[in-house]
């Protein structure tokens, strides 16, 4: 007779439903229950004890009133250990021994009471078998109803822990009792523990990885190595794209060690993984050049290379921090992370957020001199290119003038060491953005040779994972949204580094710093985009859909360049660079205008700011930034409606030149 799929269908929606009302049950009624069956248990545990022991059915009625008193003092204990006040579904290894306490309690209780009242001539051995009895009871009845409530639903995932260190143990003992992973097994390169349990899960070899994602249908393998290497992280990311598996890891060692995490919280891989960057260690005294001791400025400290500055400074351990930003919610937000951070690592340094814009030179200079500023990182900016495009005017006053009155605020306060975050961008122009960042790093090279107080440097770096704006958030967000993801041109590359590498590598410039100098980061290989996306997409246990894979789960989808959008990066102008004591960072020695020459173009920028004259702006930037070749027209929303309108106003007087306005 053939099975009935539809009676096992049945069943288990039975079985479903019957879980999810005891798992609803009020806690009072469940710790009823739990009373209620203890004490049948309880009294079975003494009753069957008895039988084994006494085959003297007279005798083993007199030790009934006995079970009663043992059931008490183990009902005692097991309240006293917590047995009613934990959740069944999330019991651990500490039940062995919360039981272990119940039943050799309980288990004393009931010899003392045979020996006392000579119900028994060996209560010794009475208790012993009452005790593993009841030992038995207590772990084989919570873990039956911990499998019953926890049994397989499709919402739980099998997993594959990639290393069986510390770190993995953790994690598979906070997995114990949670409803979305199960593990299933272990894989470590150590072939020590090849073989071994831990936490009850088997340590396998790396060869094995693929017939135990087959044999377990393996959801997610999780990366529990949080010390290893970079290099050997990429060599097993490397292993598992192809596996059609979800990668995800526990949060790397130094998180780990500040504090910023936890190893039990599970993440998606870091991108950082993906990049071939070997991390380079940070060299003590150019942090400390212009940071120990000193009083430091952040501007854009709420932004991503901003707050990234303000983390490390702060470790350094100035004298004084000052966060100075103009929106409210990104200064609260750095602000209180700054004083965590602070009271964490037993820091003293005075953190002073301050609000502002780098256009009000008043209030710079106010702040600089009130706190005696040393050093100033300067990293307020629009940086996005499509937005910057679409809003001109205040791209430029922000970029250009921002910068500018922000450091003759510095020259004026006595500031010793200014330093700008660039872009590679500003190399060979095709946007306002980028031509705006060219134009800031002119102003200091002019504003240098003018005065002979402040340092000024600039530090021009390529794109940052996990920045605001970045592909790999919108990549990550469009993959779990069901695709499509959208990648701009099949070849488009960009230049890739990490936040926490960039910001250091800007602190590491600013020691570096004599004056006038144009620091150009390493940022290693450049990265093709298409490429990244259909690896964030296999690492994601997907599937690129394509003209090979019509059934794969997602799509890329090709856009076109955006609006003055570049499909090749660079970093340098002209092949005039040099080494620095600092490997990753490298001195570029460019052509720059006088600063007889660039005040009046600064004048004529301020007048077209005023005047909200887009035109006259762009047109200043093409004749400064030598280099700045637009591949668009003006985008500028206001502006280019403005101008329809005017030109349809003109239209129609020119068509009737007698007409006047209707009364």
């Amino acid at each position: 007779m053939k099975d009935d799929p539809g009676r096992y269908s049945s069943l288990h929606a039975s079985e479903h439903a019957v879980r999810n009302r005891l798992i609803s049950l009020p806690r009072r009624t469940k710790q009823l229950m739990m009373l209620l069956a203890d004490a049948v248990g309880f009294f079975g545990c003494v009753a069957l004890s008895t039988w084994v022991h006494l085959t003297d059915a007279k005798d083993a009625s007199d030790l009934s009133f006995a079970a009663l008193g043992t059931m008490v003092v183990a009902h005692v204990l097991a309240r006293h250990l917590g047995f009613y006040s934990s959740i069944i579904r999330y019991l651990g290894m500490g039940l062995l021994v919360a039981a272990a306490y119940v039943a050799i309690g309980s288990a004393l209780a009931l010899a003392v009471a045979g020996w006392w009242f000579g119900l028994t001539a060996q209560p010794l051995k009475l208790a012993i078998a009452y005790a593993a009895f009841c030992g038995l009871y207590l772990v084989g009845s919570r873990y039956i109803a911990q499998y019953f409530l926890m049994r397989r639903s499709p919402s739980i995932k099998n997993v594959l822990i990639y290393g069986a260190g510390e770190a993995g143990a953790r994690v598979v003992h906070a997995m114990h009792g949670n409803r979305s992973y199960r593990p299933v097994a272990f894989i470590d390169d150590d072939d020590t523990m090849h073989g071994k349990r831990i936490n009850g899960i088997r340590v396998y070899p790396s060869p094995a990885l693929r017939r135990l994602i087959d044999q377990h249908q393996v959801a997610d393998v999780l990366l529990a190595f949080p010390s290893a290497s970079r290099r050997r992280r990429q060599e097993i990311i490397s292993s598992l794209e192809e596996l059609s598996v979800h990668v995800k890891t526990v949060p790397n060692f130094d998180d780990l060690i500040s504090g910023k995490a936890r190893v039990d919280e599970i993440r998606e891989v870091d991108v950082e993984d993906l990049l071939s960057r070997p991390p380079v260690a940070p060299d003590a005294s150019l942090m400390q050049a212009t940071l120990l001791g000193k009083s430091v400025m952040v501007t854009g400290a709420g932004g991503s290379i901003g707050a990234e500055l303000c983390r490390q400074i702060l470790r350094v351990r100035p004298k004084t921090l000052v966060l100075f930003e103009l929106s409210e919610v990104a200064l609260y937000t750095i602000d209180q992370e700054m004083r965590a951070l602070s009271k964490r690592l037993d820091i003293n340094t005075e953190i002073v957020p301050l609000l502002g814009s780098v256009q009000d030179s008043d209030r710079v200079y106010e702040v600089m001199r009130h706190f005696g500023t040393h050093t100033v990182y300067h990293a307020a900016a629009y940086k996005h290119v499509p937005m910057v495009e679409q809003n001109v005017i205040e791209g430029v006053a922000n970029n250009v003038l921002g910068t500018y009155r922000t450091a003759k605020s510095a020259i004026r306060a006595k500031v010793e060491t200014f330093v700008l975050v660039s872009t590679d961008k500003a190399v060979s122009p095709t946007s306002i953005m980028g031509a705006s960042k060219r134009f800031a790093e002119l102003v200091l090279q002019a504003l240098q040779g003018s005065n002979n107080g402040t340092r000024f440097a600039m530090v021009r770096f390529g794109n940052v994972l996990e920045s605001s704006g970045s592909v790999v958030p919108l990549f990550r967000k469009q993959i779990r949204d069901g695709g499509p993801v959208t990648v701009t041109h099949p070849e488009i590359i960009r230049y890739f580094m990490t936040i926490p590498e960039a910001a250091q590598l800007v602190i590491h410039a600013g020691g570096l710093a004599h004056g006038g100098e144009v620091f150009v980061l390493d940022m290693g290989q450049p990265v093709k985009i298409r490429d990244l996306a259909m690896r964030m997409i296999r690492l994601m246990g997907l599937t690129v859909r394509d003209d090979k894979n019509p059934n794969g789960d997602i799509e890329i989808s090709f856009t076109g360049l955006r609006p003055a959008e570049k499909l090749y990066e660079e970093l340098l102008i002209g092949e005039n660079v040099s080494g620095t004591q600092h490997p990753r960072i490298m001195q570029a020695r460019e052509d720059y205008v006088e600063s007889d020459v660039l005040r009046p173009l600064l004048d004529e920028l301020e007048q077209s700011v005023r005047d909200r004259d887009v035109g006259r702006a762009r047109d200043i930037l093409m004749r400064t930034v030598q280099e700045y070749c637009p591949t668009n027209g003006i985008d500028d929303i206001v502006w280019v409606e403005t101008q329809s309108v005017e030109a349809g106003a003109s239209k129609v007087v020119n068509l009737n030149p007698g007409a006047t306005r209707p009364s």
